[in-house]
């Protein structure tokens, strides 16, 4: 497929999981991606190798969205390398949970800073990159943002933020050409994820979903790629939910 050739997207957060996904999704897809990682330089670049073995272009970059320097630096690689910035995936985020009385300010602060304060900037600094042809970003919320569960109200009450960032960004930006939409998965295959889940509340969870099994990341990327086409360019200010049901 090649209806992103020619286009230049970063994916933060993409050394694995979800994030990787959407990287070799949007590279099959034609585009020259921008692999960002904070730490795990040798997945970033398994993803990477990945890519380039398929046929399509990639680079590994190294930053941290907590840091406003570094995400400068990450938009200006991208630009560098490729000349060009069409799509940013704000993907990377803190996924730390924490019932009420265990929260502390520090867990507060590092939730915000990269999950919301890291979009806001991350965004400000793509815009100013991308040309007259417009731009595309998608920010990765959760359905924890509408579903708020137990002891995940930090976490809940950032993403709650992230869609809040979304709607508004994509009235600011509409005017030049720039979409902004959100995609919220629910429960999602990786690592992380199963390393956290009990198998009873795997199978609750399963046994609640409507399609009867966990979503997988490329789940999460089939409808980023369909968002950053042209053919959603009459979708913004949007959060679209990929949970296979689940509320």
């Amino acid at each position: 497929m090649t209806r992103l050739a020619g286009k230049v997207a970063i994916v933060t957060g993409s050394s694995r999981g979800i994030g990787a996904a959407i990287a070799r999704r949007l590279a099959a897809d034609g585009a020259s991606v921008v692999v960002n990682f904070r730490q795990g330089k040798d997945a970033a670049d398994a993803v990477v190798r990945e890519i380039e073995e398929a046929g399509g272009q990639a680079l590994a970059v190294q930053a941290d969205m907590a840091d406003l320097e570094q995400i400068e630096a990450l938009i200006a690689a991208a630009v560098l390398e490729y000349g060009r910035l069409d799509i940013l995936v704000n993907n990377a985020g803190i996924g730390e949970m924490l019932p009420l009385e265990t929260v502390t300010d520090a867990h507060f602060a590092s939730v915000f800073t990269v999950n919301v304060r890291g979009v806001l900037f991350a965004t400000q600094a793509a815009a100013r990159h991308f040309g007259t042809q417009g731009g595309r970003i998608i920010n990765i919320s959760s359905g924890a943002a509408t579903a708020a569960p137990a002891s995940m109200s930090v976490y809940s009450a950032s993403k709650a933020a992230v869609e809040t960032l979304t709607r508004s960004h994509a009235a600011e930006l509409g005017p030049l050409g720039i979409t902004v939409n959100a995609v919220a998965p629910g429960l999602t295959e990786t690592d992380m994820l199963s390393a956290a889940l009990t198998l009873e509340y795997r199978e609750r969870t399963i046994g609640e979903t409507p399609l009867r099994r966990l979503g997988q990341p490329e789940d999460i990327a089939d409808v980023v790629a369909f968002l950053v086409s042209d053919e959603a360019r009459w979708i913004t200010g949007a959060v679209i939910p990929v949970s296979g049901g689940l509320r």
